[in-house]
């Protein structure tokens, strides 16, 4: 299809009307889910009992633990196997580098099971370029203003790792050697440093998860007056979106993305988080999969990805809770939308002020290949507990202990105590909300 075919696929897609958009999204459903049966073993041998004249809700639901355990399988290329993406992704340097020349190879945990690792072939690349260009701007005013201040973006994120945002901006860095309108910040470099590259770099649209960009809304040193931040990867609070407005002048917006889907929903003028409807389903259902109505939230959420054929992700099953919407937004688009709990992990505080955003350690212990599960609790101002799941206890938590007490010494903080808990990392008793970072300090 290409960058130009995806652009014109996508031009139009979020404005049309009801008839015509799940007419696209049942012709590209069609279209996968014969792709899929056609060159995957996994899918050939899940919809064996599946006619051509099916529903979407005929198919069966897929997982993270399901997928990744049959991994070879489930891809539609037969030269690509989970052992060759160990090799390829042992080498750092292959970060944004396509394996074969072909797919880019991303990796992610998310809150239950085993790390995902997800590949996108040219195509989805391409429509997740299309979507960020004729979606990414909630209003026109930010987007004239970011045009005419030399598209200038950077992005506060983990910048290292096979992780989406790194990835793809390394990609881009590499397709586009001389481009200097993007930088990616890296979220865990010792504070002073983050501020002199922004600082230097003056960007006109700043993006990042919303605890780390709070913490930096407090210090006084960061001089940069952005036209517009966009939040990611964790929930946007009417609190953090206020606070981050009035320390840099800015409209503040936020989007709805996941490795496996790309980019789900985007904001609207009115706040109101639209989904991608042309290139990606989504379906709000109970624990026991069965469709939730509009205006109700749901218990996890089903994704189609209609954009990615080398690892089809069909009625895929996130573990988000949402709220789907069908009443006419009057920012005149005519797709759903939607609301979304989000990752609501704390920011852990210790001596001196010191605060550390909960992405910053989740990244970390990401790194940690062995560990399936994690959660880390703040007991004390300088006393944390990790409960792990992982085959290999005592080493997994070595590894966790050395990089957690690295990383807490290069932001000046000495004496934390990091213990291992008999206990499995859980859900909260009461609300059964998941958080991997969280205090129980007052």
């Amino acid at each position: 299809m290409g960058l130009l075919g995806a652009m014109i696929k996508t031009s139009g897609g979020n404005i049309a009307d009801r008839t015509k958009i799940e007419h696209i999204q049942e012709k590209r459903l069609k279209k996968l889910v014969r792709f899929a049966r056609a060159n995957s073993p996994f899918y050939q041998k899940l919809y064996a009992g599946i006619g051509d004249d099916f529903r979407l809700e005929d198919l069966p639901v897929t997982s993270k633990p399901q997928m990744m355990s049959d991994f070879d399988s489930v891809v539609t290329d037969r030269n690509i196997t989970m052992s060759r993406i160990d090799e390829f992704t042992s080498d750092i340097e292959n970060v944004g580098r396509m394996i074969d020349g072909k797919y880019l190879i991303f990796r992610t945990s998310g809150s239950t099971g085993n790390p995902a690792v997800v590949l996108y072939d040219k195509q989805n690349i391409d429509v997740s370029s299309a979507v960020a260009a004729f979606r990414t701007f909630a209003r026109k005013e930010d987007y004239s203003a970011f045009m005419k201040h030399g598209k200038k973006t950077a992005g506060v994120f983990a910048n290292y790792g096979f992780y989406l945002a790194c990835g793809m901006s390394r990609y881009l860095q590499l397709k586009m050697p001389r481009q200097k309108t993007k930088i990616t910040v890296d979220v865990n470099a010792p504070q002073e440093q983050i501020v002199a590259q922004l600082n230097e770099f003056m960007p006109s649209m700043l993006s990042g998860y919303p605890s780390n960009l709070s913490l930096l809304a407090d210090c006084e040193e960061l001089k940069i007056s952005p036209d517009v931040i966009i939040t990611g990867g964790e929930l946007l609070t009417g609190e953090i979106r206020k606070k981050l407005s009035g320390r840099f002048g800015c409209y503040v917006q936020t989007h709805y993305s996941c490795t496996e889907a790309g980019e789900i929903a985007c904001e609207c003028s009115e706040g109101h988080l639209h989904i991608n409807e042309d290139w990606v389903i989504v379906e709000p259902v109970d624990k026991e999969n069965n469709p939730v109505s509009y205006g109700a939230q749901s218990d996890k959420a089903l994704i189609t990805n209609l954009s990615n054929y080398v690892q089809p992700f069909i009625r895929y099953e996130l573990t988000d809770r949402i709220v789907l919407h069908n009443e006419k937004c009057a920012c005149g688009r005519n797709t759903h939308w939607l609301e979304i709990e989000g990752r609501t992990d704390d920011i852990l505080r210790f001596e001196n002020g010191v605060q550390i955003a909960p992405m910053s350690l989740y990244k970390i212990l990401e790194e940690v290949k062995s560990i399936r599960r994690f959660q880390l609790v703040q007991k004390a101002v300088n006393k944390l507990e990790l409960r792990l799941a992982t085959e290999d206890t005592n080493a997994a938590y070595e590894s966790a202990r050395r990089d957690l007490l690295s990383f807490f010494e290069s932001k000046g903080l000495s004496g934390i105590e990091i213990t291992l808990s008999d206990m499995p990392p859980q859900a909260n008793k009461i609300s059964g909300k998941f958080k991997h970072i969280y205090s129980e300090l007052s």
